[in-house]
């Protein structure tokens, strides 16, 4: 069955409210969806950080293959527009409901500011 405009975008609002209730659960309960910010996007998920940095999560329920530099790209975008220190992209896994089995893709700027709690130098 092919996805409408609508279907899907219920789908990622229902994926986006799974991994928030999954996140303020083991992470902290003032982690919450984000209002839309048209053009000026900040991802999908407001109230994470790590190491005092705010991170940035778009999240994406998608029914084809992974889109990894597109979504990559956009989480970057955001995470510029945010101000943010990190940006990751969960992404669903199909036939696989539990939020903690989805999947996150992230740069290893990103993943070197996850862990030390330090952006590179010179890294966008």
């Amino acid at each position: 069955m092919t996805r409408s405009r609508k279907s899907a975008k219920a789908a990622g609002q229902r994926f986006e409210t799974d991994i928030v209730t999954y996140l303020n659960h083991h992470i902290d309960d003032r982690i919450e969806r984000r209002r839309l910010n048209g053009k000026n996007d900040r991802g999908d998920v407001t109230g994470l950080k790590v190491h005092g940095l705010r991170t940035v999560c778009e999240c994406k329920d998608h029914s084809g293959k992974y889109q990894i530099k597109p979504w990559l790209d956009e989480v970057e975008i955001e995470r510029g527009n945010d101000d943010a220190g990190i940006g990751v992209v969960i992404a669903k896994r199909r036939g696989v409901s539990d939020p903690g089995q989805q999947v996150v893709f992230m740069t290893v700027n990103d993943f070197v500011a996850l862990i030390t709690g330090v952006r590179p130098e010179n890294a966008s």
